[in-house]
Order: structure tokens, then C-alpha cells, then sequence
């Protein structure tokens, strides 16, 4: 070997000049004959750099390819190489070896790819380009693969496009890598589009890209297309794998389409295809998010039966399901069990299993269950300490939450942002803006700065106490300190000028943002529509809404909503259901919030078919109903009669909602204005049973109801237990009182109902006056009458209309 590295070429160096631009082999030698080299003065370098040179281009021409990769891997990756860059290595051993330059060329690529790194490789690709050297398609896909892998997916479409413009014929797997990246980026429209162009060439595409394909539409939740490339690869004659199959089940778990899943398990039975862990995960994950822990535990054990064990994932989804349940004893049960196999817990597992005791208040029991796994030997970490500061915080036990943190330390750990943000996020919720503030103080004498989320957390703080100038200082501070604001910190101003009806204000704020760099989003619209549509400006409202659709803003179900909600507030209900086409043509659908509005819309205008029609088409299109839906309804149904109103509260039992007060409320005002006293009493009795404590509103509908009757004693009776439960009668209760002795035509007690109102600073309505002076004069208690008048002389000019006024002024 000695004696073949004697006859490489002796290269001196000289010092370094500019050339123009010539072909890079050329340049190349140049530069090897005459810039000086990285190892200028030093003699061993530049031999041992010859060395290495030499033995590659033997290892080559003996085609001991796989020797001659681990050379220049072991080159290329080691910290102390002879060569500055592999542009530098190809650049040398072009010179030495012209011939094997080809070979070489693809050889590093290669090497470079797989040894995962794509800006060298990338660098070498455009140097080989410029060169007139083109790395061969194998080479490139290599490359292609190191991009994709490495996340690079815009470089990969980029290296792509050149492979098809340097007359490349693409093969499987080029496309596949293509396909891949565009799925990455979310962007299936190229994806589809590089397949389309893939089908054009006369190559057709295989499972891997099926399956990518597949994935990318499933993880949109587009269902259908997923199915329909399903079907296609199907009738291609392709066999769909597990990879094809665990992706449709994740798909259709996203979407609840549990039933298609069944569906899918029996063509893999009937195929052959196993199910494994992926699956099983995918099908207990899907079935958690959707609240069904029942079929979760059931799949659960299917997976055990199947020989497959479960490891901390399938624990932590598991954990995570019976959180969002609620279910505490589901979760605790479930620890049972762990604790009794040989599972050791990760501490991934434990943070989650700690997170559903905390979000079920069960914080002294996540705090023992993390000691006794710390004593099984799992490190705790910040991430399980921050859990039990913040569920102590949700509970509002701030001395408890600062003790915890104070045990933190104590293990050697430092809080963190997260750790103190948990706090402030809690006193700025209790109002207590203050300690929030000195715990910003304490935070940065613990050397931690607070960051973006503290200042948001501030600001919705001091903004839900209309406290503006404070949020506009801390807006102020942030700058100072270098923090630039983002949609979060102005949407949470926003959001809170919006609530206090300050919409002069939100609107400076939002032109603020825009002059600052930081674009509103939809969310930030929202507020601002709802805001004003809240305040009756529905005008200012579609204003912001075309401003909001001018930018290419899509609107969302919020956005109509709250313009239906306006509408309907204002009367204008056609309008509000002409919003309806819009929903549906932009692809959203209405939902039970954009139903109750409606419902509600055109109950104020005294609509009820209408309103029972939009219930109707609420059953036909699936939209469960909620107790909000059933106030309007059941008070516009009042004059339909109690069969139409008892229908309506049974369906409402049958949609297992609970009645609530406005509900019974209804109900019971319904059965006393048609005459059903009886059944007036049974509800309210049914109310209180349900630990619902009747307001005014369900003594003064049952008063009426007696009264009508005659029943007298039972009036004295509701009015005594009215007082004791502390519901001080008002002008409501009065007028009902007044009337109805009115309309029983004992004018006399109805004269004391008076007296007892005025002197506690009530007016009767008009109406009720004149009634009640009608009956006196008629009974020819004229000074009874005279009293009545005179102080409404005296009072009536501020409780009633200046028409209402000047015609009782007239009879006194």
C-alpha cells in the first residue's frame, strides 16, 4: 500500500486567488494546486489526507463497496477529520480519481443520506449539479429518504421538482417520498396531485403510498376519501396491510365511526390481517375521547385474551378516559389492578395517572400515590410536582399548592414557568391580583422571567375586574422587556372591553394589533361580532364580519351564531334564519346552539308553530336538544295549552335531560294560567324533591293560580312561606294580588293589597289602577278611591307613560 500512495499525486499549495466561474472540476483542481490547504504546515495532515484518499480509490476498484461506505462514513462523522466538509473529500478525490468520480459521487450521497445528514447532502447534490455530475436515481431517493426523515419535507418536494426537470424517470419510491412529504405539510391537494402525475407516467402507485395517502385524509378526519382510496387500491389489486388497517381504524376513531370500525375488524379476520398493540391503542384511545369506557375496558381486555400486554400507553389513554369521565373509582380501580402486576411505571404513565386524580380533586391521593412509586424506585420530575401544584390550585387550596412546591424544592427540583403560572393563573382567578403580583415578584427572584403566559394570564386577570389600564401597562411592560404580545394577550383584552360592553374600545385595541404586526384571528373577530351584536349594533356587527371574510378569514359556527343571536335579540328572526344557507354552503353545520336561538327568536315574537317546527327539524337532523332549548319552547307553548307543554317536558325526561327552575317555571305558570292548580302544586312539590327551591317567579304563578280558584287561605299560605324562605314580595306580586281580588270583585281586600304595596314603595301597572278605582267607585268607597288617586298623583308620573299619567290625572 506504501508504495501504490507513493504515486498519488504530489499537491503543493500557494495562496488563494478569485477565479471566475468555470466548470467545478476544474475549479477544483485549481484550487488543490493552488489555495493552500487546511493543513498548511502541517506535512501529516496532508499525507494522511492522501492516505485515506488512496485507500478509497482501491477499496473502489476492487468493488469493495460496503468497506469503502464505512471509510467514508468513519471520515465524514469523525470529530477530528482530515477534511473540512464532504464537499471538500469529493472535491479531492475527484482530482486524484476522475474516473471512479461517478461511482464516488453516488457513493458519498449516499453514505451522507443515510447516516442522516441532509444539509451535507443536500450541499454535495447542488455541488454535483453545478458540477455536470449527476448523482444517479438511487442516489437521489437515498437523499430523498434522509429529508423526509428529518422533517425536511419542503426540500424534499424542492429535490423532487429538480428530479423531474433534470429528466429523471421517477420510480415507486421516489414518488412515495414525494407523497409523503406533501401529506406531511398537510397539503393533500399536491399530494394528490404528484400521484396524478405518478398514474400519467405509466407508474402506478403502490401500498406504501395508498397507505400515506390513506393517512393524511384520516388525519383530517375526511372519512369518506380515505374510503374511497381504499376501494381504488382494492380494485388495483393491492393488499391492504396492517398499516393500511390500523390507520382507518385511528381515522375512523377521530370521526366516533365506531360501528365501521366492526366493520373493518371482520375483512382484516376474513384477510388474515393480525390486529397488534397500534391497533388495540388506537381503538381504546378513540373509544376514551368519546366517553365510552365501557367498550374501552371491553377492547382492553380483548387485547390482554389476544396475548398482547399493555404497556404504559395503553395505561396512560386508559387513565386519561376515566379522567374525562369522571370517574374516579374507574381510575382507581385501574391503579389497583397495576399495582398488583409486575408493570413498572414510566414517568409518563405516573403524570397522567396524577392528572386524573387531580382533575377529580383527589389531590392528597395523587400526592400518595406518587410517593409510594418514588419509593418503587421512579424518579419524580417537574412535570408530576407541577401536576399536584396546579390540582391544588383548581381546588383553590393555595396554601397547600405553595407547600407542594415547597417539597419540590426540597427533592432537589426547580419550579419552573409552569409551576408558577399555575399560581398566578389561580389568584387572578380568585381576583386576588395582588398575591398574583407577588408571586410574579417571587418568581423572578427565583430567576425564572415571566414569560408570554404569565402576562396573558395577568391581563385576563386585571381585565375581568375592569381593570384596563392595568392591562394596557402590562402591554406597556411586555415591549420594555422584550416579549412581543401575541394574539392571545390582545384577544384577552379584547375579550373582557367586549364583556363590559366597551366596544369603542375593543376596536382601538383590535387596529392596535394590526399596527403592531400581530393579525386577529377568527377567535378575535368572534369576540367583537358577539360583542356588539350583545349591545344591539348587529350594523357594527356585519361590519367586522366583511371585514373578517375581506381578509380570507373563514368564518366559523361561532361567528353565525352570534349574528343569528343578534338578530333574533332585535326581532329581525327572517333575517336570522336567511344566515341558515350560508352555515351549510360553507360546510359547517347549524347546531343546538344556532337551533336555540331561533327557537328563542321567534318565542319573543310569539311564534310557537314556528318555533315547534325548528324543534322538529332540530329531531330530523340529529341535534340532541339541551335544557336551554326546552325555556323558550315550553313558555311559547304556554297558550297552546299543558298538553302541548306535558308532551314537550316528556320528551325533554326521554333526552335524559334534568329540568331546571326556568323549566319548572314554565310549566307551572302554564297549569295556572289554564286552570290546573292541582298540578301547578305537584310540580312545585316535584321541584323541591329535586332539591330546586322555588323563586318568585313559581310563588307568584301559583298566588294566580289560587286566586282564580278562590282558594284564599292558600294564597295567605304561599305568602307566609314566600316571606320565610326571605323572597320579599315586589310590584309583580302585588299587581297579581291586587288583580285578582279585583277580578273576585272584593274590592275591599283588594284595597288592603294596595296599601301594602305603596307603603312598602310600590306602584300598581296602570291597568291594575284603573281596575282597582273602577271597582271602589263602583262599590262607592269614593274616599278609598281618592286615596288611591292622590298618591298616584304623587307616584305615578315615574312608574308610568306620560299618556298613562295625564289620563289617571284627569279622573282624580
Amino acid at each position: 500500500m506504501a508504495s501504490r500512495l507513493h504515486h498519488l499525486p504530489k499537491l503543493p499549495f500557494i495562496a488563494q486567488h478569485k477565479h471566475p466561474r468555470i466548470p467545478l472540476s476544474v475549479t477544483l483542481s485549481m484550487r488543490l494546486c493552488t489555495e493552500p490547504s487546511i493543513s498548511d504546515n502541517n506535512p501529516q495532515q496532508d499525507l494522511e489526507r492522501n492516505e485515506q484518499i488512496g485507500q478509497l480509490q482501491i477499496l473502489l476498484q476492487q468493488n469493495r463497496t460496503e468497506t469503502a461506505q464505512n471509510l467514508i462514513k468513519t471520515i465524514i462523522c469523525s470529530k477530528n477529520s482530515h477534511f473540512s466538509s464532504p464537499n471538500d473529500l469529493f472535491a479531492l478525490f475527484s482530482v486524484c480519481s476522475p474516473s471512479l468520480k461517478p461511482l464516488f459521487a453516488n457513493m458519498l450521497l449516499s453514505v451522507l443520506a443515510s447516516s442522516k445528514m441532509p444539509t451535507e447532502g443536500t450541499q454535495l447534490y447542488h455541488s454535483l449539479k453545478a458540477d455536470g455530475t449527476l448523482p444517479s436515481l438511487a442516489s437521489l431517493n437515498v437523499l430523498l429518504e434522509c429529508l423526509v426523515s428529518c422533517n425536511h419535507f419542503d426540500k424534499t418536494l424542492e429535490l423532487f421538482e429538480e428530479i423531474l426537470s433534470l429528466g429523471f424517470r421517477p420510480d415507486k419510491f421516489t414518488y412515495g417520498k414525494a407523497v409523503q412529504a406533501a401529506v406531511k405539510i398537510g397539503d393533500l391537494k399536491r399530494a394528490c396531485e404528484i400521484v396524478d402525475d405518478m398514474k400519467r407516467r405509466g407508474t402506478s402507485p403502490n401500498v406504501f403510498i395508498y397507505n400515506v395517502l390513506i393517512s393524511g385524509y384520516c388525519k383530517e378526519k375526511k372519512m369518506r376519501d380515505a374510503e374511497n382510496l381504499f376501494d381504488e387500491m382494492c380494485n388495483r389489486r393491492l393488499v391492504p396491510t396492517r398499516v393500511t388497517y390500523n390507520t382507518l381504524v385511528d381515522g375512523y376513531c377521530k370521526v366516533g365511526a365506531f360501528d365501521k370500525i366492526m366493520a373493518l375488524r371482520e375483512r382484516m379476520k376474513s384477510e388474515s390481517v393480525e390486529v397488534n398493540v397500534v391497533m388495540f391503542n388506537s381503538l381504546v384511545s378513540g373509544l376514551c375521547k368519546a366517553k365510552k369506557m365501557k367498550e374501552a375496558k371491553s377492547v382492553f381486555n380483548e387485547m390482554e385474551a389476544h396475548g398482547f400486554k399493555p404497556d404504559g400507553y395503553t395505561y396512560s389513554i386508559l387513565f386519561d378516559g376515566f379522567a374525562r369521565c369522571g370517574d374516579g373509582e374507574g381510575v382507581m380501580e385501574l391503579y389497583a389492578k397495576l399495582s398488583g402486576s409486575k408493570f413498572r411505571m414510566n414517568s409518563y404513565t405516573c403524570s397522567i395517572l396524577l392528572n386524573a386524580f387531580c382533575k377529580e380533586g383527589k389531590v392528597e391521593k395523587a400526592e400518595e400515590v406518587l410517593e409510594k412509586e418514588i419509593e418503587n424506585g421512579l424518579v419524580p420530575n417537574e412535570v408530576m410536582f407541577n401536576t399536584i401544584v396546579n390540582g391544588y390550585c383548581r381546588r383553590g387550596d393555595m396554601n397547600r399548592a405553595i407547600l407542594a412546591i415547597e417539597q419540590m424544592e426540597n427533592r432537589g427540583m426547580k419550579p419552573n414557568s409552569i409551576t408558577f403560572n399555575s399560581l398566578i393563573g389561580k389568584f387572578c382567578d380568585l381576583h386576588e391580583m395582588d398575591k398574583a403580583e407577588e408571586w410574579v415578584k417571587r418568581m423572578v427572584e427565583k430567576g425564572i422571567s415571566p414569560n408570554l403566559e404569565t402576562n396573558n394570564t395577568l391581563i385576563d386577570g386585571y381585565g375581568r375586574m375592569g381593570l384596563f389600564d392595568r392591562c394596557f401597562q402590562i402591554l406597556e411592560e411586555m415591549e420594555n422587556w422584550g416579549i412581543k404580545p401575541n394574539v392571545v394577550s390582545y384577544g384577552s383584552l379584547i375579550n373582557c372591553l367586549c364583556k363590559d360592553g366597551k366596544l369603542l374600545e375593543a376596536e382601538i385595541v383590535l387596529r392596535d394589533m394590526e399596527g403592531r404586526g400581530v393579525l386577529p384571528n377568527a377567535r378575535i373577530y368572534n369576540m367583537i361580532i358577539d360583542g356588539s351584536c350583545t349591545v344591539g349594533k348587529i350594523k357594527d356587527a356585519f361590519r367586522f364580519f366583511d371585514e373578517m371574510v375581506k381578509r380570507e378569514m373563514r368564518p366559523t359556527l361561532v361567528t353565525y351564531n352570534a349574528l343569528i343571536n343578534g338578530l333574533c335579540k332585535k326581532g329581525r328572526v327572517r333575517d336570522a334564519e336567511d344566515i341558515l344557507p350560508q352555515i351549510t354552503s360553507t360546510g359547517l353545520s347549524p347546531d343546538v346552539i344556532t337551533y336555540n336561538s331561533l327557537i328563542s327568536g321567534y318565542c319573543n315574537v310569539g311564534n310557537s308553530q314556528k318555533c315547534l317546527e325548528l324543534y322538529e327539524n332540530m329531531n330530523k337532523l340529529g341535534i340532541k336538544p339541551t335544557v336551554r332549548t326546552y325555556h323558550p319552547l315550553i313558555n311559547g307553548c304556554i297558550k297552546e295549552g299543558i298538553v302541548a307543554v306535558e308532551k314537550l317536558f316528556s320528551e325533554m325526561l326521554q333526552f335524559n335531560l334534568i329540568p331546571d327552575l326556568p323549566v319548572y317555571n314554565a310549566f307551572i305558570h302554564c297549569c295556572a294560567e289554564h286552570g290546573d292548580v292541582k298540578k301547578a302544586t305537584a310540580l312545585r312539590d316535584e321541584m323541591v324533591d329535586r332539591g330546586i327551591h322555588p323563586d318568585k317567579m313559581t310563588y307568584n304563578s301559583l298566588i294566580f293560580g289560587h286566586l282564580r280558584e278562590g282558594n284564599l287561605s292558600e294564597v295567605k299560605d304561599l305568602l307566609n312561606d314566600m316571606k320565610v324562605r326571605g323572597l320579599i314580595p315586589k310590584a309583580d306580586t302585588y299587581n297579581i294580588l291586587v288583580k285578582g281580588f279585583c277580578d273576585l270583585k272584593d274590592f275591599g281586600g283588594a284595597y288592603i293589597w294596595y296599601r301594602e304595596m305603596f307603603e312598602n314603595g310600590f306602584v300598581p301597572s296602570f291597568s291594575v289602577y284603573n281596575e282597582l278605582i273602577t271597582g271602589l267607585k263602583q262599590e262607592g268607597r269614593l274616599q278609598d278611591a281618592q286615596v288611591v288617586c292622590s298618591d298616584m298623583n304623587l307616584k305615578g308620573k315615574d312608574a308610568w307613560r306620560a299618556d298613562e299619567y295625564h289620563s289617571a290625572v284627569a279622573k282624580i
